[in-house]
């Protein structure tokens, strides 16, 4: 019993480890149908983190707190999408600088609010989103322990997940989106505008992956920390990318590194080095890399092959025709 019990615990743990991953995944897997990748994501989780916190305090109300989060990192989304598609500048580095001021952006707002430059705890009276028991299902053994008491967040990131596959595959926004991915000019040549449809694209980006930082404050937590996304935006984005941008395989991936920070929490009394243990996800980011990339590129070689067969053959039947 004690090892089932030790088991069911470290998936409950890893479930809810997994949870502002599942989001940042899924929103940056839309971004990457649309043919770009969402390398602002730590600064849209940590905008939407601090938002929430701020406004839940200032109005009382957790979901005001996360609507006004969540418009936050859609401001920014439409600020990024202003600079790139309009003024032209270079969307990555535009990302990139993003991310470097909010991180220390989040810090000075934190000053100004509790004159402090960590946290917002004992000051800022932020509110947040309480776990659920399922019922029924908390009364089944094992299953119980696993899937519930959850934070509404990580029922939320599950629900996302059919969501967003939705929204790409079933929807004609989600076939634009594609579309202007695939082939931008012909998407253009038939009427859609790709910088609309990109626009949109990181709305929905912002949107979903705001709920990701908002977790990490007000859900697995009721305070802002400084740099409290911890890289967990580019985690999440490298788990799209491995899974080329397919809502089912980010999920999934979303898991796997999951269960290297779930790993690396239960090896901490193990292991005294800490910045090994923090290098651990992103070892295993490259490593994934790396067999992706063989797998990717030996299937190319063998669709390639095939072709060059069939052409090969197609030429015999003519010449035996003739």
């Amino acid at each position: 019993m004690d090892m089932i019990t030790y088991i069911t615990n470290f998936i409950y743990s890893l479930i809810r480890i997994s949870t502002p991953i599942i989001f940042i995944a899924l929103g940056s897997a839309i971004s990457q149908q649309g043919g770009i990748l969402n390398m602002a994501a730590e600064a849209m989780m940590l905008t939407a983190s601090l938002a929430g916190v701020m406004f839940s305090a200032m109005f009382q109300n957790v979901w005001l707190g996360i609507l006004c989060g969540m418009g936050s990192a859609v401001l920014l989304a439409l600020f990024l999408c202003f600079a790139s598609f309009v003024m032209k500048v270079d969307m990555y580095l535009m990302s990139i600088s993003l991310n470097m001021a909010l991180l220390g952006g989040t810090v000075f707002v934190v000053y100004l609010a509790t004159g402090t430059k960590n946290t917002t705890a004992g000051v800022v009276q932020s509110l947040s989103l309480g776990n659920i028991n399922i019922p029924i299902i908390q009364d089944i053994p094992i299953i119980g322990a696993i899937f519930s008491g959850h934070n509404l967040f990580t029922y939320i990131a599950l629900a996302m997940v059919f969501v967003v596959w939705f929204l790409l595959f079933r929807t004609k926004l989600g076939l634009r989106i594609r579309a202007c991915g695939q082939n931008p000019a012909a998407a253009e040549s038939i009427g859609i505008n790709p910088r609309k449809i990109y626009t949109l694209a990181f709305v929905f980006v912002a949107a979903i992956g705001s709920l990701g930082g908002m977790y990490l404050s007000m859900g697995y937590q009721n305070f802002f920390v400084r740099n409290i996304t911890a890289n967990r935006g580019f985690i999440g984005l490298a788990a799209a990318t491995i899974a080329n941008g397919m809502p089912i395989g980010s999920f999934v991936m979303s898991l796997v590194f999951g269960l290297a920070y779930a790993i690396t929490n239960y090896l901490k009394p193990y292991i005294v080095d800490s910045y090994f243990l923090s290098a651990l996800p992103f070892l295993l980011i490259i490593i994934l890399y790396f067999i992706m990339s063989a797998y990717r590129a030996g299937e190319e070689g063998r669709r390639l092959k095939a072709a060059k067969k069939k052409l090969a053959e197609a030429s015999t039947v003519r010449q035996q025709e003739v």
